[in-house]
Formats: C-alpha cells, sequence, structure tokens
C-alpha cells in the first residue's frame, strides 16, 4: 500500500498546509562529525512539528460521512496539534486525548486550533487506549499517530522533499516513538534508492522499537522513562512493522544526557529551539560509525515548554562544565572569602551563588565550609580555576550543582 504514486500525492496534497522546510548546512556538525550533515528543520512547521503532513494526508483520503462523525487521535503532543489543526482545516470536530505529562505549551496549543483536550494516563499508550474507549463510545473516527498506513504515507512527504533539494543523500536519521515518521521516510527512501541508509534514533529509555525488532516481533516495553516525551512509548505499531523490517539499516540509542547537550549546542549554533524528541538525530551524529558521507537529521519538532527549557540549557551547562560547584575549607577569620574570590577573578571566573556554612566543623576558627558555583569557559577553564585554588593553599572539592 506505501506505493510511489501514493507518496506523490502525498507529498502535493501536504502542500496546502506545510511550510517549506529547506534542509540546513551545518558548519558546526559537519566539524564534529567529519560527514556532510545537514538539517531538515520540522520545527519551523505552522504547528510546531512534521506530524501535521500525516494527520491532515490521512484526513483527506476519509469519506465525508466519517470525517463528520468527529476525529479522535491520542497523542503526546505534536500528533495532537497535528490532527486539531487539519480537522479545523476541514471544519470539522476533533478530539484529543494526551497523557497528564504532556507540557503545557502542546496542550494549550492544541486547544487554540478549537479542539477538545482530554488529559488521561502518565504515557501516550494509556492516553491511546482511553481514546479508542471514547471512539467507541461516541462513534468518532480514530486518527492513529502512527500504526497506520495513510498516516506514515503523509510523514514519508519529507523524504520526498529531502531527495529533491539533495538527491545524493547517503545516510537519513530519523527519531522514532512509535514507528510512523519512520516508516514513511524509509520506505519511500528505498523506492527512491535502494542503496540509501536510514538509520531509526530512539531514546534508551524508550527503544520499544530495538526491542521489537530483536524480537522479531511487535514488542511492548514494561515501562518507558525519558525526556523525550513525544517519543516516550511502550509499544511501536503493528501495521508499519513489517516496513520498517524491511526498510530500516539499524537503530540508535540515545541516552537522555546527550540530549541535553544537544539542545545547548541546536541554540548556541544553530538559534533554533528543538524539543528533546527531534534532538535524538542530532545527538545520534556522534554514534554514526562513518566519515565524509552526506547525511541529513530530520529535526522532527520544536514545542518544548518555557520551563523544561530552562531545567534543560541549566544541566547542559553542568555536563559541559560551562557551570560547577566547589567547596573550600577555610578558617572562620576576616578576609579569609576576599582571597578566594581574588583567586577566582585573577582566572576570570565568575561567581554565581555563594554558600557559607559555619557548622561544618565544632571547630569553627579551624574550618568552615564555602561552597562557590562558578561559571567558566568549560573543562579546561573549570581545571585551571582548581589548580589555582590549590595552588593557593585551598583543598577544592567537586560538590553537585544545585542552581
Amino acid at each position: 500500500m506505501l506505493t510511489l504514486e501514493k507518496f506523490e500525492e502525498a507529498s502535493e496534497k501536504v502542500k496546502e498546509v506545510t511550510l517549506e522546510t529547506k534542509l540546513i548546512y551545518s558548519d558546526f556538525l559537519s566539524e564534529q562529525t567529519g560527514n556532510k550533515v545537514y538539517l531538515k528543520p520540522e520545527n519551523m512547521q505552522f504547528t510546531g512539528a512534521y506530524k501535521v503532513r500525516g494527520a491532515y494526508y490521512k484526513i483527506s483520503t476519509l469519506s465525508d460521512e466519517e470525517r463528520e462523525k468527529g476525529l479522535i487521535t491520542a497523542s503526546a503532543g505534536n500528533h495532537a496539534q497535528g490532527v486539531a489543526y487539519a480537522a479545523k482545516c476541514y471544519g470539522v470536530k476533533a478530539t484529543i486525548v494526551m497523557p497528564t505529562t504532556t507540557p503545557l505549551i502542546k496542550v494549550n496549543r492544541t486547544k487554540s486550533y478549537g479542539a477538545e483536550v482530554v488529559l488521561y494516563g502518565d504515557v501516550y499508550d494509556e492516553a491511546c487506549a482511553k481514546a479508542y474507549e471514547l471512539a467507541e463510545e461516541k462513534g468518532y473516527t480514530f486518527i492513529h499517530p502512527f500504526d497506520d498506513l495513510a498516516v506514515a504515507t503523509g510523514q514519508g512527504s519529507i523524504a520526498m522533499e529531502i531527495f529533491k533539494e539533495l538527491p545524493l543523500v547517503e545516510y537519513i536519521l530519523v527519531p522514532i516513538g512509535g514507528g510512523g515518521l519512520a516508516t514513511g521516510v524509509s520506505t519511500l527512501a528505498k523506492l527512491l534508492n535502494p542503496k540509501i541508509k536510514v538509520i531509526g534514533v530512539e531514546p534508551a529509555g524508550a527503544s520499544c522499537m530495538q526491542a521489537s525488532l530483536k524480537a522479531g516481533k511487535v514488542t511492548t516495553l514494561p515501562n518507558v522513562n525519558t525526556i523525550a516525551d513525544g517519543t516516550a512509548v511502550k509499544t511501536p505499531g503493528e501495521k508499519i512493522f513489517p516496513y520498517i523490517q524491511k526498510n530500516l539499516d539499524d537503530i540508535i540509542t540515545v541516552d537522555d544526557d546527550e540530549l541535553v547537550v544537544a539542545f545547548l549546542d541546536m541554540v548556541e549554533n544553530h538559534k533554533m529551539v528543538i524539543e528533546n524528541s527531534g534532538l535524538l538525530t542530532v545527538a545520534a551524529l556522534k554514534h554514526l560509525n562513518v566519515k565524509e558521507k552526506r547525511v541529513v537529521s530530520i529535526l522532527s519538532g520544536g514545542n518544548m515548554d518555557v520551563i523544561t527549557m530552562s531545567s534543560v540549557v541549566q544541566q547542559g551547562l553542568i555536563f559541559r562544565d560551562r557551570i560547577f560547584t566547589v567547596s573550600v575549607l577555610l578558617p572562620d577569620k576576616p578576609g579569609e572569602l576576599s582571597r578566594v574570590a581574588d583567586t577566582i577573578a585573577k582566572e576570570q571566573g565568575n561567581v554565581i551563588k555563594l554558600e557559607h556554612n559555619q557548622f561544618v566543623s565544632i571547630n569553627r576558627s579551624a574550618a568552615v565550609e564555602l561552597r562557590i558555583t562558578l561559571e567558566a569557559f568549560g573543562t579546561e577553564h573549570k581545571k585551571q580555576i582548581m589548580k589555582a585554588l590549590e595552588k593557593n593553599g585551598y583543598k577544592p572539592k567537586l560538590v553537585r550543582t544545585n542552581l
């Protein structure tokens, strides 16, 4: 059913609701990896993610009767906005069931397109079960976020655009939650060029597709734990699984800590906000064991709430040694704090926070603890500051940073 003709049809249809997301060549990531890295910025779509492609194409294939019944889906956020936006375009009602953990920005934007939002369950799978229940109860037409061949065909329009811009592309990295995007992209890529390599990327804490491929059948994880909420799926799609088995060349898994650092890289070097699921393909670049290849990383979305963004930035700075906390013991007498501050100032360290604890020792005249949270340029600068403190007679100890 996933034919070249259907992909061509979908690629034309989605132009009605999508922006042209031109490939961006990344000097920074190319230099870091030794490949020619291009970014496909689907975070720039109207709804902040690629999901509107599959939702709109799927709805276009429904009969008037099916649409008039009202639409329902379950989603951690991006498919929700895609269905809500597409339903608005067609002038039909949409109900979206979202996990209670969904970022507020995704909930509010889904509502802004006129959809009714029902918050239920902690993860997508629980929300999906509720959506099926409501569909049965009220007669709604269900639009599955990934386990639907028409939806996957719509998502595959991304690959059509990549090939038109970069016909000689050799590797495409695609995020995987339930597998709809990976199905569409890998199937069309192989139809256009069987030699191309399509690599799926999953969060290590929600690698349901990797587990399924290893088992040779669709497998349900006992639980998922990842900051990449858009790909926090326990069970991949049954209908699309055979296409993944046939067309996906490999899967890379990425730890959450790598996503935190990738977020910082994208903000600082490309001035782009990418949500954690969209960062999977950026973090995976360093795991790709090839050189001098033309690689496209699909940035699947950019819907991240400000509180999460703030937390990720802070953690990224800590992971990169741009912020760190050091503990030193000093005599409780005038001038000691000034000496420490002078040492740090001479090394161009910037003090963010000081904590002075007089009760760390019974003998206060012998020692009080000073915890200093500092801003540095990176690992080498951090080491330089630590050495300067040691040289001036202190015994600095790195401790956990709490901002």
